[in-house]
């Protein structure tokens, strides 16, 4: 066998082997796709059977006020379902795909096109997470560590929840766990020097993200939110919080709403992590939350396992709510 043929046959080795695991992670995407749909089989459930329902005998009168009813069932919102049927209606569609193309296209013009990737422009960056009492905020900060450590970063994580002694405790069980480093305080102490604490430690070790978890905090005490607002300072030391990230329980509905004013007046929300998304037939509040408060969505929790955090797709997130219509 001469050279040209040897390198022929490599080459085309080469090719193969490419095509190969482009396949490869094809079906992967695919399947990633398939799986956050199936996880969102309880809004899509809900709002295509009344989608079904206003259909059914093709377009009339009643379709609108039927759609309309549907989409506030899954917490679309007022205001983002009156600018989406306005919308739909404008097409004039004749027929009920029509109508459900028109009714996609709104949906992701809703969600628009904005920023859902996280923020790692400093070294260490720091990203501060915030929430209620029973929103998964805890269980988020482990899923958001371990999805670093699996891109080859380096984490440790900063316990400022002082007030409960189990706080302390569960963060540094999740750090076990994932095998991250966990900075914690005394019962009782300044949640401020924990962050200040944790920031020094990140810096002498050359960790890559600092991920500070804060108390469950009741957003209407004012007294808290301004202790919030002094750990966003001190975290940000001489440079600045990468993210602020609100996570918010899914199933609290349109409440959710009223937390996320409260905490932007504190801190800097940058994005919102959405939780139990799998367990309620109102994702649209994904919708309501970016469109009257203007901030994205970045992650939504699909489900209990560490895994089960994902980046926040407007497309797949539309094809879910409308494909049981």
């Amino acid at each position: 066998m001469d050279n040209t043929t040897l390198v022929a046959l490599l080459i085309i080795a080469a090719i193969v082997v490419l095509i190969g695991l482009l396949l490869i992670r094809r079906r992967g995407e695919s399947k990633d796709s398939g799986v956050e749909r199936n996880r969102l089989a309880r809004t899509a459930e809900t709002l295509g059977v009344a989608l079904r329902h206003a259909w059914g005998s093709g377009i009339d009168g009643s379709t609108w006020g039927e759609i309309e009813d549907a989409l506030l069932a899954a917490d679309v919102g007022v205001e983002a379902t009156t600018r989406i049927v306005d919308g739909v209606r404008s097409t004039k569609p004749e027929t009920a795909e029509e109508t459900r193309d028109a009714l996609a296209s709104q949906l992701r013009g809703e969600l628009g096109k904005v920023g859902r990737t996280l923020a790692t422009r400093s070294h260490p960056s720091v990203w501060l997470v915030v929430g209620v009492n029973g929103s998964g905020k805890t269980t988020t900060v482990a899923k958001l560590a371990k999805g670093l450590k699996d891109e080859g970063k380096t984490v440790i994580l900063g316990a400022t929840d002082t007030y409960r002694a189990a706080a302390n405790e569960q963060l540094q069980t999740w750090g076990d766990r994932v095998g991250v480093d966990v900075v914690g305080g005394q019962v009782g102490g300044d949640p401020a020097s924990v962050a200040f604490d944790t920031l020094a430690s990140a810096r002498a070790k050359g960790i890559d993200v600092v991920i500070v978890d804060t108390a469950g905090r009741l957003h209407g005490k004012k007294n808290l939110m301004a202790e919030l607002g002094k750990i966003h300072r001190v975290a940000a030391g001489d440079g600045l919080v990468d993210e602020v990230l609100l996570v918010l329980d899914a199933t609290a509905g349109q409440n959710g709403l009223a937390q996320v004013r409260e905490f932007a007046e504190a801190v800097p929300v940058t994005g919102i992590v959405l939780t139990k998304l799998d367990g309620t037939a109102r994702g649209g509040i994904i919708i309501a939350v970016e469109k009257s408060l203007g901030v994205p969505v970045k992650l939504i929790g699909v489900g209990e396992g560490m895994d089960d955090l994902v980046p926040f797709d407007p497309d797949i997130f539309v094809d879910a709510l409308l494909e049981e219509s």
